[in-house]
């Protein structure tokens, strides 16, 4: 698991600058593109499945403000998950302290598992000017924190972080029946991974999930810390909910002892 300069833009990249260019089940995003990035026009890219999930650029910024404030001063670092084309990451790096100009985070870690995917994230953070303050991770996720957990030697040293000094955001897939129709969605169903194995991987640091805007309150709220609670927030855009997040506190040590 090792952290990645920049790398190439490929094929699978994508700056489309008319309708005619855009495949025809992306033509609805991509007529959405300033609200996805308000500066495409400068030149932001995507891969085609990254249109389907990325974060919407207003969206990012209020989730990056939410996390620094409700996530504890004394975590320092924070870890996104699934990078995708780099919505959350840049507007993590971008995020400051209540001061305004100090940033909130000392360090920002950004993982995607697909090179070209993770290419436009680089890229796009280039544009932001940031891409230089991020470090960047082509990996899984779920390995590198089964690593920073139980083999840290392993990593880099600029990727062995402090866990109890990091916090971690992740905005997974939302694969699965159900998550855009069903009235209230079950979470055990989202493919290809589930709450459980999202929590599981996560709960030893105060976490975020960015889930569908339908997810079933009852499964989230079971994952709360005996005496804690968890903070859920709907996001919207132009009026219409676009997700909601899951602010969820780090499992205490006799929990994660039970479990084990």
């Amino acid at each position: 698991m090792k952290q990645v300069n920049k790398l190439p833009l490929t094929s699978e990249c994508h700056h489309w600058t008319r309708l005619g260019e855009v495949p025809w089940d992306l033509q609805k995003y991509w007529q959405q593109r300033y609200t996805i990035f308000p500066y495409y026009d400068d030149g932001i890219y995507l891969t085609h499945d990254a249109w389907y999930g990325v974060t919407p650029e207003p969206v990012a910024n209020q989730v990056a403000r939410d996390l620094g404030s409700i996530i504890s001063p004394s975590k320092t670092t924070v870890i996104d998950a699934f990078a995708g084309v780099g919505a959350n990451a840049i507007s993590l790096a971008l995020a400051t302290a209540e001061d305004g100009s100090t940033p909130r985070w000392e360090t920002v870690i950004a993982i995607e598992l697909d090179a070209a995917t993770l290419a436009c994230a680089q890229h796009n953070a280039s544009l932001y000017g940031v891409a230089d303050d991020i470090i960047w991770v082509l990996g899984d996720s779920f390995k590198y924190l089964d690593a920073l957990l139980n083999s840290p030697d392993k990593l880099e040293e600029d990727l062995r972080v402090d866990i109890a000094d990091t916090a971690l955001f992740a905005s997974p897939p939302w694969g699965g029946p159900g998550y855009s129709t069903d009235e209230i969605f079950d979470l055990n169903t989202m493919e290809p991974y589930n709450l459980d194995t999202l929590h599981g991987a996560y709960k030893t640091m105060d976490h975020a999930l960015y889930l569908p805007r339908t997810s079933d309150i009852r499964q989230i709220a079971k994952l709360a810390p005996e005496g804690t609670k968890i903070e859920v927030v709907q996001y919207c855009v132009e009026g219409a909910s676009k997700a909601m997040v899951a602010y969820i506190p780090a499992a205490k040590d006799e929990d994660t002892q039970m479990e084990t």
